[in-house]
């Protein structure tokens, strides 16, 4: 059954070691210095990248409305559950809750990215219909409302808390 806790929010989802990354360069990049052999689909090269990531966004969920029978009876090839409820490489993932009203102006949702793809022919590129959508450029800590740590094992989200962002100088500090 879908969580409850991922419905209504627009969500990023990472790794534990990534997390600290983000943390580290204060946001999301749409860009991190992550290796092309650790991301997503980079196996045969940029021309198949993931759609959301070819134009220079970072990839989200957006599970507004969202039910999962429906969705895979209408979309059965979408690779949604590997990400969801965590990254199947992963024992444990960081669910990062967006303020939608912060990220209003870079935000492209799940419908316009795949009318975007369609334009821009683009397909061959990957995407999971409605449910990604995308944010345009850096994401930073700031619009973050909520992160919680999924465990496979314990098959539970546990919120966990944000350090504290020096204003003064945009670092983190010690919670």
């Amino acid at each position: 059954m879908f969580p409850e806790i991922l419905r209504e929010g627009i969500w990023h989802t990472t790794s534990i070691e990534r997390f600290e990354g983000i943390l580290a360069a204060g946001g999301i990049l749409p860009e991190p210095p992550i290796p092309d052999m650790d991301r997503w689909r980079t196996a045969f090269g940029p021309s198949h990248y993931p759609f959301v990531r070819s134009i220079g966004a970072v990839s989200v969920f957006d599970f507004s409305g969202f039910d999962e029978a429906t969705y895979e009876e209408k979309y059965p090839l979408s690779m949604w559950r590997t990400f969801v409820l965590c990254f199947s490489k992963w024992s444990e993932s960081i669910w990062i809750e967006l303020d939608r009203s912060a990220i209003k102006d870079s935000f492209i949702d799940g419908k316009a990215v795949i009318e975007r793809w369609k334009q821009q022919n683009e397909l061959r590129g990957n995407i999971m219909p409605i449910i990604e959508a995308a944010h345009i450029g850096r994401i930073p800590i700031s619009v973050f409302r909520r992160v919680y740590k999924y465990n496979k094992h314990d098959q539970e989200f546990r919120q966990i808390q944000m350090p504290r962002i020096q204003a003064s100088k945009g670092s983190v500090a010690p919670g």
